[in-house]
């Protein structure tokens, strides 16, 4: 131990190294629940390609694990400590280096949080579309190695078709330069695409070159009532089908809408057993929302509220918004799960969630990013219940089973981490995890980079 904290120190400033016990305790873990946590043996904070460097150098030559970390805003467990690790932060790391109108560029350092880079591109009449719900928190470093996702995706994608290019520290502390700064570029494997998604399990992040839109108009809102999952999921085929480009479409289900109106008093229609949001940024977004309105009208919605103006627009996604800590007043405890299935089988997913809640006897409310399938359902649960806290797990392991019976995948944007692990191996097969494990031995030879997380 004190050869690592000596040897580390020797290439980073005093402050960079953390060794008080209660500090370096709030860097043991993300916001997953059920996911274990060690205690590391040093944290260390650095502001430079060239601390890294010297961190990943030392972590080889004393063979010590690293285990790299934004925001902790996440909810699979891949920032979680191990014992004796580094835990390698780049939060300091935050700057924007370029912001480039004619390339549509932007360049940042990891620890550059999602929305400090969204409004200084929006300043520029730029867009970076990805919004995790935690982007106030979250940083483009934690975007990058979860690949997450966020309520616009339905139109613009996910943070993987926004990275062109990366610089990544090795293991042993070589730096590798990938992708490009040109809008297209096809030389060699896209070790680009590999990156994004890893859980700093190949490498550390410690720049960016991230892909720029120009900045939509704004965006207006539509609420429609739903008496059925069905209906509404059958109203969400019907404006995939036909075409529509909605900038968000967002699921609530009952239990959701009674959560949020418990803690908010919304005032939301306690009779719904769906609420579907629908948006558009388009140039006339009043005719998109009277012809979505149309479609789930004839698909049965009960009632179909579109907004007249940004002000209403926001009022309503308050309340897609407040989900999440509405579910967590329930019982002080979630867990979130983000099962992604075909959209055509959303109600499924959606049915059988609320059939094994009922079969657990627990509260899980779900919500969904229903123009690209990705639930969310989350498990309320009281963990001093012991019994409780069991039947929260095995529900939420039935409901990983039900995505993947349903030809989905364990996780849509949240990541593996230690949460999903045993249930990765289950959607890749054996062949898959034998090729996944190559790559992991050709960059970490060692297996220093986040021990742990994604193979059980």
């Amino acid at each position: 131990m004190a050869d690592l904290i000596e040897t580390l120190r020797e290439g980073l400033p005093s402050e960079a190294v953390v060794t008080d016990p209660d500090v370096m305790g709030s860097y043991a873990n993300d916001m997953a629940s059920f996911c274990e946590a060690g205690t590391p043996a040093v944290v260390v904070l650095p502001r430079s390609v060239e601390q890294v460097q010297h961190v990943m150098r030392t972590a080889t030559r004393l063979r010590v694990p690293v285990v790299p970390q934004g925001a902790r805003t996440g909810l699979s467990g891949a920032a979680n400590a191990s014992d004796g690790c580094i835990v390698l932060s780049l939060v300091k790391m935050d700057r924007i280096l370029e912001i480039n109108p004619v390339d549509r560029i932007a360049v940042v350092e990891p620890g550059v949080v999602n929305a400090v880079l969204s409004r200084a591109v929006m300043e520029r009449g730029l867009y970076y579309p990805p919004d995790p719900s935690s982007w106030e928190q979250c940083t483009i470093g934690g975007n990058i190695g979860t690949a997450s996702g966020g309520l616009c995706c339905v139109k613009y994608g996910v943070t993987a078709e926004y990275v062109l290019g990366l610089d990544v520290v090795l293991a042993d502390g070589r730096l590798l330069k990938t992708g490009r700064r040109t809008a297209k570029g096809v030389a060699g494997y896209d070790l680009t695409r590999l990156f994004v998604g890893s859980e700093g399990s190949l490498g550390i992040v410690v720049r960016a070159v991230l892909a720029l839109k120009p900045a939509p108009p704004e965006q207006l809102v539509l609420a429609a009532e739903f008496p059925s999952t069905a209906t509404a999921s059958d109203a969400i085929c019907q404006i995939m089908e036909r075409g529509h480009t909605p900038s968000l479409l967002e699921l609530m289900d009952r239990t959701s809408v009674h959560a949020v109106n418990a803690l908010a008093n919304m005032g939301l229609p306690d009779t719904t057993e769906a609420l579907l949001l629908a948006a558009f940024d388009t140039p006339d977004p009043a005719a998109d929302l009277a012809a979505v309105g149309e479609l789930c009208t004839a698909a049965g919605a009960t009632e179909v509220v579109p907004a007249e103006d940004a002000a209403e627009s926001d009022l309503l996604l308050q309340a897609r918004r407040l989900t999440l800590p509405a579910l967590e007043a329930v019982k002080g405890v979630t867990m979130i799960d983000d099962v992604c299935v075909p959209r055509s089988r959303l109600a499924a997913m959606i049915d059988g969630t609320a059939a094994i809640a009922e079969k657990y006897g627990l509260t899980i409310g779900v919500v969904a990013h229903a123009g690209d399938g990705n639930t969310h359902p989350t498990v309320c649960f009281d963990a001093s219940d012991p019994d409780e806290s069991r039947r929260a797990r095995e529900s939420f392991d039935e409901i990983m089973a039900l995505g993947l019976e349903l030809g989905g995948t364990i996780t849509g944007e949240h990541g593996v981490g230690v949460l999903k692990r045993e249930w990765l191996a289950r959607e890749l097969g054996p062949v898959g995890v034998e090729m996944q494990r190559g790559i992991k031995q050709v960059f970490d030879p060692l297996g220093l980079l986040n021990p742990g997380k994604l193979f059980a």
